[in-house]
């Protein structure tokens, strides 16, 4: 299944996407969140499909995609995840995952522009595949660890890289600013994914090819990361794990390169869709 959320920010409406067409499931009764994932959701709206199928309505062409879960209690990413990409920002690959959050007001859709901080002058793009909690997990074995994912997605770890780096203290500073979790256009579930750890993951910028890599060099893999995180904080049903970036970012180019207002960032993960965000100064509402 592929589920997708619709509508106006803060007022989507849930989703699917059925022979690539996108259908309105609000009649279902539920928005995707945390009590949906803990309640077999997933198995529920499928029955809800299969004894509706034909009568569910069209979403009209052209509807803005929301991310496709509502806001989870927590987006926990992995830093310097790939090799080649720690190798490109000078630092050595770590012997145990980098772990840090990004704020839940982050969240944004798919194609929705992503503004860029005031006082910003190092915005950057980070293309990666998010893997979403389905049930309650504390202390996971990794034998037992695929059992907790609900669905995969693809994200956009939009970075600030003074602010992360050059302001002191962690890295959350520089990943949480409004916008800098696009995520989307869907969240596929597992069956719809053969292959999670050899996945081609792209992103250009303003049509430039700046990322081209694979899953298949994660250094920390999926269940891994599912029971390693698991072991320092419960992660709740709808819960979102962003896996780390391939090389190719603004920062590890020479001279660094970053985001500015006008450009246009567009990225996709095989059998995850693609997306495109504009790049906005920030302005006060």
């Amino acid at each position: 299944m592929k589920l997708i959320r619709f509508g106006p920010p803060g007022q989507e409406s849930p989703g699917v996407i059925l022979h690539d067409q996108h259908y309105d499931v609000s009649a279902f009764g539920e928005d995707y969140t945390e009590s949906f994932f803990a309640t077999d959701g997933l198995t529920r709206l499928a029955e809800f499909l299969r004894q509706n199928e034909g009568r569910v309505p069209r979403v009209p062409n052209g509807t803005r995609l929301g991310p496709p879960t509502a806001r989870p209690s927590k987006i926990v990413c992995v830093g310097l995840n790939y090799a080649d990409h720690a190798r490109e920002t000078g630092a050595t690959p770590p012997p145990e995952p980098v772990l840090f959050l990004k704020s839940t007001t982050a969240l944004a859709g798919p194609n929705d522009d992503i503004i860029i901080p005031r006082d910003s002058v190092k915005t950057d793009w980070e293309v990666e595949l998010a893997v979403i909690i389905g049930q309650r997990a504390s202390y996971v074995e990794e034998a037992d660890a695929a059992g907790y994912v609900a669905g995969y997605a693809l994200h956009n770890d939009v970075s600030e890289r003074e602010f992360q780096l050059e302001r002191s203290g962690t890295w959350d500073k520089g990943k949480g600013c409004d916008t800098f979790a696009p995520i989307g256009p869907f969240l596929a579930t597992p069956d719809e994914i053969p292959d999670v750890d050899n996945l081609r993951l792209w992103l250009t910028v303003n049509g430039q090819n700046m990322q081209d890599g694979t899953t298949a060099n994660l250094i920390f893999r999926i269940p891994f990361l599912i029971s390693y995180i698991s072991r320092f904080m419960t992660l709740l049903p709808g819960d979102i794990i962003s896996t780390g970036t391939p090389a190719g970012v603004g920062l590890g180019l020479n001279p660094p390169v970053y985001l500015k207002p006008g450009d246009v960032v567009e990225l996709g993960i095989d059998g995850l869709g693609s997306a495109r965000q504009e790049l906005k100064a920030y302005a006060p509402h």
